[in-house]
């Protein structure tokens, strides 16, 4: 799987495992959310402030499908790590993935 810069078309993609299709849901800012607009299909916002901190703690907070008042940390694997390291070092916000 293949992470584009929407906003970036020069910058090369960052190649990801197959899993991370459904991991970038841990780290979407939902459209209306923080002016967020709405998103073609297969397209995420990340927002910086959002992702320097997850990298700053190395976890990221997840909120449970069944209960919204419980929420656990999990940490960051090493290719969620290089790619929040790649989201922040480019300032890349709205991505694509393939």
């Amino acid at each position: 799987m293949l992470v584009y810069a929407v906003d970036q078309p020069a910058l090369p993609p960052l190649k990801m495992p197959p899993r991370f299709k459904t991991e970038v849901t841990y780290f979407m800012t939902p459209p209306g959310d923080h002016g967020v607009p709405p998103l073609p299909a297969g397209e995420y916002w990340v927002r910086l402030d959002d992702a320097r901190r997850w990298l700053e703690d190395l976890v990221v907070e997840v909120v449970s499908p069944l209960a919204a008042e419980t929420k656990a940390e999990i940490e960051l694997t090493e290719e969620q790590e290089a790619w929040l390291e790649w989201m922040v070092e480019n300032e890349v916000e709205r991505i694509r993935l393939e």
